[in-house]
């Protein structure tokens, strides 16, 4: 524990400024500064480098673009591989685990072994690699990579420990699981085919051992050519050639016949009897056409051909097989029982399926119970135990992307009461009609950890639809949804002229959220300049919706500033009072054409009923001016106890009173400085009707701004647009101050406009839309995700690449630019109990107000007391003109007291409005104040401000406004989202920077604890969506499907592994059935054989070394000893042991060759000395 002695000034300094005017910064950037004053404050960190590690803790979500599908049928565990390199295992809920191979290529296959706690991934890149499942963090035991050849295909036959692997050449190669290498017994194609065959019969698409005789493998080439070998004679028992190309083949259980899918829509049944033709082809989907034939249909991808004990007549499934002419059609899923056939329409193509039985051995009755469906965009279980084939209600989080997340907000140690209420109001609206049988994906256990509390994840969508997750315990549980739609009136063409052609394609894409969990009050910014308020109620209830217009518009010309602007820490109250509550700006009452004064949308001016849950309350909506679209909001905060919601964008600020719903402020940023304004701004001429224009300038990543003169509008680009591929960083331009243009727009925030942007002329491929679109509409685009906000610019368009990384770009740290033309946006806001003045010896309550320049005010707010006055008195707001400077734009407040505690907001206890009325029990408003003097009586008054920007950190104390510590906390990148957060009974300030770092500073003294480059390429989709909370936790959206949680906190990465749910429990393999007699004895008993005498070293020799590589797992010898009981795991550590012994016998061998030989030559020397001296006298030596 280190304690830090800081000085602080008297009331009579006025500023952290030296005599000689400069700034009282340390000597190098990180290094504290602490400003003279005649007394001390003593505050203990107890926070140590030691109490911070980063460690992904659990994804939740759909896997993004899967590529394969398996299931072990005994474990009961699902798993599910993806495009990206990753691997999803699934089980009970709570039993939820990401792998990832470092390679990042696409899984082509997945293998259980069967009941052994391992699993074999084979991948694009043509590496076989081995899992070990019996830890809760699975980790690879083995790779083999091939290097002629490339995989197509693997099978790998139940409690056998040889994987057959066909490859594009179409050969047949046999892969010891134990010590992943390669057998030399090869099956070759042109040994699999006839000699006078001339053509090649292709990939390898099929390898399975017959039911009957596991000494025969069927091997299916995609040219329509299937071979039946004989593994011990080492020959062709017959071939097959048809004309149609093959997809997939699945046996009957008895293996005397087998069922092929083809790429014209048929399915044809084959006898090992006659393999000279099938003895049935169907078309299934197909119909005859006039001259008999059947109708051309789409190739059937996949079948599955399984028995049932109940039923004489088999189960065949299958996906595809529609006929061409249906064009629109949806993907389907065929399920065939007798002469029944029933038709499943999906909403995603599907990308594989598997029929879950009851039995895990080929050559049973299969009873098959339930099909998994694996679609793009969504994962579907069917019950096949009901007539009518119902879905099993999902208890994953898979549809996190129902509509794509466009924001994200994380609260950790929640109220207690939220959640449960929360989840009753949602689940009357769940859907019904779900199967009633248990989720049979039930593999691994899951126990609640000692260590939880109530946490809450909430997203927002392009759709306009918020949902609030459980996220307790690193689950995560849908909880309740709310539709922010629901408050407008459905836009009608040509009704609303030139607003209805803005919302043309998601207006209600939700941009920014705001929630107070005590008060349960929840506000929403959406993407049409709008703020909703809700309120929450457990009864329905007939309000009609409180609307108000706001005319923000800035007349301005942008700043001048002088060249040493940084360098001023803060600027104090020119005036020794306070100046009068100014009155909303003129401009928001300045009469206007009903053209251009009119929102975007329109709130519904009726009755409406609203169910239990957020009602809406209120509605503030921006207003087009001069025939030009509001700006888009960047700042926002609301507080329950004061009754106020304020919000900011690049124009200016407003304050609303929601309880009397009447806006208390309206002002552009310069006007809030008054006479303290610390830039010289020129006035600009009036305007006309603005136009786009092409040169553009962005002032950090965290908001996009616009321009005095030119516009610019952010939209949410699709996410199916951009790559996934993460793009690496740009080290030379993040390292220079002036190298900051992406395609021609300027990123830095202080940087001169790009002149290399080209202007789109209207006779371009742009022109007719933009001319449809009429001067002053901004190109809204369809609302995919938050996480790929783009500038919408009327230049040549970004490609994906600098979508992707153009936010990594440096910030200049000049601000002395006479050119500069970026408007001041308001960039961060906050609500606290706070000195408004120097003079002030009580905290009220304040607005602390940042901005894109750095710049942080702090205005007064005057509240009536009482609560029937608080309903009637105007509540009033006075900008005091208090200044206080960073370097970059502001991004986050926080407060402390002079103990180094965190100062909680004030906020207002929950009353349900709309509960029946009680005589005794009267409704009265209940606040909770956490004053900065409660609880500082022996620190003395004042308490500290935690200011952090895009480049910098700095601690205030009020209400002196005295700097007392100072952090660069980078150069070469700038701050993307700080927070002051609660982590080990402490507080700390968590930083993640544009390069990737994640950062935690010690508060108040600013001492780094933690910077580590947690993600070494970056996107847009991390920067927009990442987010700290209490407990040393935070997410991020790490694809367009799946949210990815990571701890900072020492103590949470030693406790996760009792968080974790086992993927492996031991259970006894089932048994085999007993056939009967007569069936054994007329050739229907399956045949079991020896392979290790066929594939074994000594059978087949070794494989040549030039085809595969052996590639020892990265967990070594850890592994190893993690994979503890299974047959696997046992002779792998056999194996090892027997190799470290016969290692030792070697060297035990050679120390006591020489030995022998030291013996001899030791013993030769002294013969010779012997014989030299054996007639001398003593007296001669």
């Amino acid at each position: 524990m280190k304690k830090f002695r800081k000085v602080l000034d008297g009331l009579t300094t006025s500023s952290p400024i030296n005599p000689g005017g400069s700034p009282v910064y340390g000597s190098a950037a990180g290094t504290p500064s602490a400003a003279p004053t005649p007394r001390e404050l003593d505050i203990q960190e107890t926070l140590m480098s030691e109490h911070f590690q980063i460690c992904k803790t659990v994804r939740h979500g759909f896997p993004c673009q899967p590529t394969a599908l398996a299931f072990d049928p005994v474990q009961k565990i699902l798993a599910i591989g993806s495009r990206s390199g990753g691997v999803r295992l699934l089980g009970r809920p709570g039993v939820d685990c990401h792998c990832q191979h470092e390679s990042g290529a696409a899984v082509l296959q997945l293998q259980f072994l069967i009941n052994e706690g391992a699993l074999v991934t084979a991948c694009a890149d043509d590496t076989l690699h081995l899992w070990n499942l019996r830890q809760r963090r699975p980790a690879i035991l083995h790779s083999l990579k091939f290097n002629r050849e490339r995989i197509t295909f693997c099978h790998l036959p139940f409690q056998s420990k040889w994987l057959y692997v066909g490859t594009e050449r179409g050969n047949t190669h046999i892969v010891n699981i134990e010590s992943f290498v390669l057998s030399g017994y090869v099956i070759m194609w042109n040994k699999a085919i006839e000699l006078s065959t001339k053509t090649h019969p292709g990939p390898v698409v099929h390898l399975s051992d017959s039911p009957k005789d596991e000494g025969k493998l069927l091997i299916g080439f995609e040219s329509g050519t299937i071979v039946m070998w004989d593994l011990r004679s080492k020959r062709t028992e017959f071939r097959i050639y048809y004309d149609e190309a093959i997809h997939s083949v699945s046996w009957h259980h008895e293996g005397r016949q087998f069922m092929c899918s083809h790429s014209d829509g048929s399915l044809s049944m084959w006898h090992l009897r006659n393999t000279a033709k099938p003895f049935q082809v169907t078309f299934p989907h197909g119909k005859s056409q006039r001259d008999g034939r059947k109708e051309s249909c789409k190739p059937i991808l996949k079948v599955e051909y399984k028995t049932s004990r109940n039923s004489s007549e088999a189960f065949v499934v299958f996906s595809g097989g529609l006929s061409y002419d249906k064009a629109g059609r949806r993907p389907t899923l065929t399920i065939m029982h007798g002469k029944a056939i029933t038709v499943l329409e999906m909403d995603y193509p599907i990308v594989d399926f598997m029929v879950l039985c009851e039995t895990p051995y080929s050559n049973e009755v299969q009873e098959p119970y339930a099909v998994v469906v694996l679609l793009e965009k969504d994962f579907v279980v069917v019950d096949l135990t009901q007539s009518n084939f119902p879905i099993f209600e999902n208890p994953y989080p898979m549809d996190i992307h129902e509509s794509p997340v466009t924001c994200t907000a994380y609260f950790a140690d929640c109220p207690p009461d939220i959640i449960p209420v929360l989840y009753s109001i949602g689940a009357k609206h769940k859907k019904t009609g779900y199967s009633h049988k248990e989720w049979p994906v039930s593999g691994g256990t899951w126990t609640v950890g000692s260590q939880t509390y109530p946490e809450i994840i909430i997203t927002g969508h392009a759709d306009g639809s918020i949902k609030f997750w459980d996220a307790t315990a690193i689950t995560l549980q849908m909880l309740y949804k709310l539709k922010t739609s629901k408050v407008f009136e459905k836009p009608k063409s040509g009704e609303m002229g030139r607003s209805a052609e803005l919302v043309e394609e998601d207006p209600f894409a939700v941009q920014m959220i705001s929630w107070c969990p005590q008060s349960r009050i929840f506000c929403v910014v959406g993407i049409s300049a709008h703020v909703i308020l809700y309120r929450f109620s457990k009864h329905d209830a007939n309000t009609i919706i409180t609307s108000l217009e706001v005319r923000l518009q800035c007349d301005m010309e942008d700043v001048i500033s002088p060249s040493d602007t940084e360098n001023t820490p803060c600027f104090s109250d020119p005036s020794g009072h306070s100046p009068q509550p100014q009155p909303p700006s003129p401009r928001s009452n300045t009469p206007d054409s009903v053209r251009d004064s009119i929102p975007c949308l329109k709130v519904k001016d009726r009755m409406i009923r609203m169910p239990p849950g957020y009602q809406a309350e209120l509605v503030v909506q921006l207003l087009w001016v001069d025939g030009e679209p509001p700006q888009q909001i960047t700042s926002l905060d609301l507080n329950s106890a004061y009754g106020l919601l304020a919000f900011g964008n690049c124009n200016g600020l407003a304050v609303v009173d929601y309880l009397q719903k009447t806006i208390l402020l309206c002002m552009s940023t310069v006007e809030l400085y008054g006479s303290a304004d610390p830039f010289q701004r020129l006035t600009r001429s009036p305007r006309k009707n603005r136009q786009s224009t092409s040169d553009t300038c962005m002032r950090g990543l965290s908001y996009f701004y616009s321009d005095s003169k030119k516009r610019i509008r952010t939209s949410y680009q699709s996410l199916t647009e951009l790559s996934d591929n993460q793009v690496s960083l740009d080290l030379e331009r993040s390292k220079s101050p002036t190298s900051d243009h992406v395609n021609g727009h300027c990123t830095s925030p202080t940087s001169q406009p790009c002149p290399s942007g080209k202007t789109r002329v209207p006779g371009g491929p742009e022109g007719a839309r933009l001319a449809r679109r009429g001067p002053g509409r901004p190109p809204f685009r369809k609302a995919q995700s938050a996480a790929c906000m783009e500038v919408s610019l009327p230049v040549s368009s970004l490609t994906e690449e600098s979508r992707e990384n153009s936010f990594s770009r440096s910030r200049s740290s000049s601000v002395s630019s006479i050119d500069r033309e970026t408007k001041e946006a308001v960039t961060t806001l906050q609500f606290a109990e706070s000195y408004g003045r120097k003079s002030d010896s009580m905290p009220t309550p304040c607005l602390w107000v940042g901005t894109s320049l750095g710049l942080v005010l702090i205005i007064p707010v005057s509240i009536p007391m009482d609560e029937e006055e608080r309903q009637e008195e105007p509540v009033t707001v006075a900008p005091t003109g208090t200044v206080l400077m960073l370097k970059g734009s502001v991004l986050r407040f926080g407060f402390l007291d002079c103990g180094g505690a965190l100062i909680q907001n004030p906020y207002e206890v929950w009353r349900d409005l709309h509960a029946p009325e009680d005589p005794d029990r009267p409704r009265k408003r209940k606040l909770v104040n956490f004053s900065p003097s409660s609880s500082q009586e022996a620190c003395g008054d004042g308490h500290l401000a935690v200011v952090c920007s895009e480049r910098q950190a700095k601690v205030f104390l009020m209400p002196s406004q005295a700097c007392l510590y100072v952090h660069n906390i980078t150069d070469s990148s700038f701050v993307l989202r700080a927070d002051v957060v609660s982590v080990c009974n402490s507080v700390c300030l968590a930083c993640f920077c544009a390069n990737g770092h994640i950062m935690t500073l010690s508060l108040p003294s600013l001492r780094p604890l933690l910077d580590i480059s947690y993600l070494p390429l970056t996107d847009m989709r991390i920067a927009r969506t990442f987010c700290f909370t209490n407990g040393g936790q935070a997410l991020y959206l790490c694809s367009p499907t799946e949210i990815q949680r990571i701890t900072y906190s020492q103590e949470m990465c030693d406790n996760l592994q009792e968080m974790l749910g086992e993927l492996f429990t031991p259970i006894e393999t089932p048994e085999a059935q007993n056939r009967g007699f007569l069936k054994g004895f007329f050739g229907g008993n399956a045949q079991t054989f020896d392979r290790e005498e066929l594939f074994g070293e000594a059978a087949a020799g070794k494989a040549s070394r030039s085809l595969a590589q052996h590639i020892p797992g990265q967990g070594g010898m850890e592994g190893m000893k993690a994979a503890a009981g299974g047959v696997v795991g046992d002779l792998a550590r056999a194996r090892i042991a027997l190799d470290e012994r016969g290692q030792r016998l070697g060297e035990l061998e050679e120390r006591t060759a020489h030995m022998m030989t030291s013996a001899e030559t030791f013993s030769k020397h002294a013969h010779e000395l012997m014989l030299k001296c054996k007639d001398k006298k003593w007296y001669q030596f």
